[in-house]
């Protein structure tokens, strides 16, 4: 792997796919949003110029990996992280204040390195909820905290109550939302139709411009122009299908299922979970809506007997779990079923 400095476009994606399942037109966008970024960076400080920045949108399903694919970015990069939430943006009386906040804690992530904090990446997440839409109240709260995000995503110098300054102009800022009107707008104002498609190549230029979210689609649906603008570049994550979300627990370097294996082997014991189990731990995901978010509770669920029994077994060398509706197996050292049988 190269170095975070002369780190190829496709060396991120490389990494990214080591802890992200699938999205990979997503994967390809922000490796080039990120190496762009930090180019731009390094020609600003050598010329002593100013280049403007492009911060990125990433529009898609809750539980997709929008903040799995920043935080993974960051960690590559070895650069300070961190998220925040616009909803509690838009409830706090003292907006201002909250983003200093945001700042005050991505200058911890770098260890007081101030230098280090101002190339960092904030994301702020569900900026859909900021749309001019609803009750009164709420859509004038939401624009104020989209005027308020206006300057330090360009690029400004916020004094944060420790007395000190961070300049935000090298500070990639990643907005996300689930933006769940945006593709009836999007259905509506496509303008691409007249472009010719005789030729294979032609068709998929067609079907990349039909897909892209224009700023007048982000107008529309509630975000105000001058926002839409700091945000030029627009990644689209797609829904988690039953076979990705089997995917997400077996194959990222961090996945549940390697993390409980490495939990078990502490204690002597082999976790082995037949890849059935997974695809019916999908199945139920799917059913409650919110992508690989609810991932990690079901399987949890799935071992919490096993977690229980195993520490007051030490007999116990293997445990086999066969179907989500059947208890565990506990395998003795010997072969034969341990004392327990069955956790449960």
């Amino acid at each position: 792997m190269s170095s975070s400095r002369g780190m190829k476009p496709s060396d991120i994606v490389r990494y990214l796919d080591r802890y992200v399942i699938g999205q990979d037109e997503a994967k390809r966008t922000l490796a080039v949003a990120v190496y762009t970024h930090r180019r731009k960076l390094a020609l600003g400080r050598a010329t002593a110029t100013g280049m403007d920045k492009s911060n990125v949108l990433i529009v898609g399903p809750t539980g997709c990996g929008k903040t799995l694919l920043c935080a993974t970015l960051a960690r590559q990069l070895a650069i300070p992280f961190v998220t925040a939430d616009a909803t509690v943006l838009a409830q706090s009386q003292y907006v201002g204040q909250e983003i200093e906040a945001i700042l005050a804690r991505l200058l911890e992530r770098a260890d007081g390195d101030l230098q280090q904090a101002e190339q960092g990446i904030v994301f702020i997440d569900e900026v859909d909820k900021l749309r001019m839409a609803g009750d009164g109240k709420r859509a004038a709260s939401g624009e104020s905290v989209q005027h308020a995000l206006l300057k330090i995503m360009e690029g400004y110098p916020v004094h944060l109550p420790d007395g000190r300054i961070i300049d935000t102009k090298g500070i990639l800022f990643i907005c996300g939302g689930a933006f769940v009107d945006l593709e009836q707008i999007m259905e509506r104002t496509r303008s691409y139709g007249y472009v010719a498609t005789t030729q294979g190549d032609d068709a998929k230029i067609l079907e990349r411009l039909n897909s892209r979210v224009k700023p007048t689609d982000l107008v529309e649906f509630g975000l105000i122009p001058e926002f839409t603008g700091r945000l030029p570049i627009v990644v689209r994550v797609q829904p988690l299908s039953r076979e990705m979300l089997a995917r997400v627990m077996v194959e990222p370097q961090d996945a549940l299922y390697r993390q409980f294996q490495a939990i078990l082997a502490e204690e002597g014991v082999r976790l082995v979970v037949a890849p059935r189990v997974f695809e019916q731990i999908a199945d139920i995901a799917l059913e409650y809506k919110a992508g690989a978010r609810s991932l990690r509770g079901i399987f949890e669920e799935l071992l919490t007997p096993v977690l229980f029994t195993i520490p007051d077994h030490p007999e116990v060398k293997q445990v086999h779990i066969r179907s989500l509706y059947e208890a565990p197996v506990l395998v003795g050292e010997q072969g034969g079923s341990g004392n327990s049988g069955e956790a449960g």
